[in-house]
């Protein structure tokens, strides 16, 4: 696959600050149809396949010769925004990707198929019914892993993009990729693609549940996006329920100075911190130079006061 750069598409590279619910569904449908790595997958697939209830079965009535209409190319923070994207497509879209993927494929369309062609509302209740029945078997279970993965990811590339720049950040996100006169060439797959954005800008997605070639979205006047795979390479699973609530980070960081940074959404002095956490100004100081040590903090003396702020990377951590 080849991505073409023009000079304003720079300017619009970006990634993808949170995971997208709806790519990542359609990702693991993906997965969960492909027929290799059984190895490691065939445990997941047969969990996965146990979980989907028929409700979630009209999703493979939109792919029946194996391509996705792409009307069904959205982003999106929650399932309902993805969504509200999807039927905000304008109807010529769906009628021509329908009559697309249907081209050549013999059998004639389920009635709920012909009904999201003529844009009626019971075809798009039935997509929803679909969609919201697939994630609550395959996504639900483990998006906060998911999000945890995705911050990682982000966290990466950021670390990436700063010290050498968007074309080191864009080629450690495929291990063989090339950047070269503004043509961004990822390894040979199975075929050939030139995705060219003329302008439109690249957003990009890790994406958890799929190991093959990127997963591209390619609609005109849009962003280009690129789901490509991440993570640790097996799909993420649900993880045990733990006793009860508590900070995420106190584990690494220690409960002291993971409620220190909770406590500092502005600059506050360490007479301050102290009063806020219950803890002693020389125990404070002990936190604060530790953290500051570590790039979590700042610290800034104006006479005889000394204010603390959150460094950029621990507000990273935060969210």
């Amino acid at each position: 696959m080849r991505v073409h750069f023009s000079v304003e598409d720079w300017g619009r590279l970006r990634y993808a600050p949170r995971p997208s619910p709806v790519p990542e569904l359609h990702a693991a449908l993906l997965m969960l149809g492909a027929p290799h790595e059984a190895l490691l997958f065939g445990r997941w697939r047969a969990r996965t396949a146990r979980a989907l209830s028929a409700a979630a079965g009209p999703l493979a009535d939109l792919v029946p010769g194996g391509s996705a209409p792409v009307f069904l190319d959205v982003l999106g923070e929650t399932r309902q925004e993805g969504f509200a994207e999807m039927r905000a497509a304008p109807p010529e879209l769906v009628r021509s990707e329908l009559e697309r993927v249907y081209a050549g494929h013999g059998g004639p369309a389920p009635a709920w198929v012909r009904s999201l062609h003529a844009g009626g509302p019971e075809g798009w209740r039935t997509l929803a019914g679909a969609q919201r029945a697939a994630y609550e078997a395959v996504l639900a279970p483990v998006w906060g892993l998911v999000q945890d993965l995705h911050r990682a990811e982000f966290a990466r590339h950021a670390v990436a993009l700063a010290e050498g720049g968007p074309g080191a950040a864009l080629t450690a996100l495929a291990p063989g990729s090339v950047l070269q006169g503004g043509v961004w060439t990822w390894p040979a797959g199975s075929g050939s693609r030139e995705v060219r954005l003329g302008g439109r800008g690249l957003v990009l997605l890790p994406t958890f549940h799929w190991r093959g070639a990127p997963l591209v979205q390619d609609r005109p006047g849009r962003p280009v996006v690129i789901a490509y795979p991440a993570g640790p390479g097996l799909p993420p699973v649900p993880a045990e329920a733990p006793g009860g609530s508590r900070e995420p980070l106190a584990g690494v960081l220690g409960p002291t100075r993971a409620a220190l940074l909770r406590a500092l959404p502005g600059p506050r002095t360490t007479t301050e911190l102290a009063r806020a956490l219950g803890v002693s100004a020389a125990t404070v100081s002990g936190h604060t130079a530790a953290l500051r040590e570590a790039g979590l903090l700042t610290t800034v003396r104006t006479g005889r006061s000394v204010h603390h702020a959150r460094a950029a990377v621990a507000e990273l951590l935060l969210r």
